[in-house]
């Protein structure tokens, strides 16, 4: 709707993972390093953390566009929280591997499942392929029984390195689950935390947007430094709410004809729309 008024070629600010727009602010990209030199170096697991709408997702996304499907066969779950055991095993099985599975309770209990996901895991090594599991939403996880089974699965080793990589991803309080999880923790070799974006990150990460879809330089700055100081504040820096925020202030600015976004612009917004 306000995409050529602003001059741009898509909508900026879409809540949804998608890797071409990530912003590699400092933590961000020491996350993606660590991550990627745990699968890298078969480090078995690490761990990413974050407050709600910090890019958590998105950045296990990019790490796996980053590996290439040639070299790597992936699994990728989202909220685990409601899976036993055995489920959770049964969709990371369709994720390395997808075929048909079987049905009967005896052939989907854990134990049958493992040793399934075990040849799986040898299987792709012979073929050249290393194995990563991305375990995204962990903090909803309530039944421990789940933490186990992510530990055992991180038994499957050859003499020298890991079959597999696991990365699990969720807000703060999943450290204190996993704490409590004392075999699962001492396995975890890597960890890394993002933290809502400081005011200049902020104007930066809108910035960056705005050029990623195609909004032409020098033209790029949109909203004025008052506006952007708003939106830190009311966001609290969170790239989602910065994202529902921005994408509101655009439509509103197109319907009003603005030429810039400016603080009193966002405050109605805010106001009109009933932003949190």
């Amino acid at each position: 709707m306000y995409r050529s008024y602003w001059c741009l070629k898509e909508k900026p600010f879409q809540n949804t993972p998608d890797s071409s727009y990530l912003y590699l602010s400092s933590q961000h990209e020491d996350a993606l390093m660590k991550l990627s030199y745990a699968v890298a170096q078969d480090l078995g697991c690490g761990l990413l953390t974050g407050v709600f709408g910090c890019g958590k997702t998105l950045l296990g996304r990019v790490v796996l566009n980053n590996l290439g499907k040639d070299r790597y066969a992936s699994a990728f779950i989202n909220s685990p929280s409601g899976s036993e055991p055995a489920e959770l095993l049964r969709s990371i099985v369709r994720g390395l591997s997808p075929q048909s599975l079987p049905e009967k309770k005896t052939e989907i209990m854990a134990d049958s499942m493992l040793e399934k996901l075990n040849n799986i895991l040898l299987d792709n090594i012979r073929d050249g392929k290393r194995n990563i599991i991305i375990v995204d939403e962990a903090h909803t996880i309530e039944d421990p029984r789940i933490f186990e089974q992510l530990r055992m699965i991180l038994n499957f080793q050859q003499e020298d390195k890991f079959l597999l990589t696991l990365l699990i991803l969720g807000q703060p309080e999943l450290k204190d689950k996993i704490t409590i999880s004392k075999p699962l923790e001492q396995r975890i070799a890597v960890r890394c935390h993002l933290n809502p974006f400081s005011e200049e990150e902020t104007g930066k990460y809108i910035l960056h947007r705005l050029k990623i879809s195609g909004r032409p330089d020098p033209s790029a700055e949109i909203f004025t430094k008052e506006a952007v100081k708003f939106i830190a504040k009311h966001s609290g820096g969170i790239p989602r709410r910065i994202n529902t925020l921005c994408d509101l202030v655009l439509m509103s600015g197109f319907a009003k004809k603005a030429n810039k976004i400016d603080q009193d612009l966002v405050e109605s917004v805010v106001k009109d729309f009933n932003v949190t």
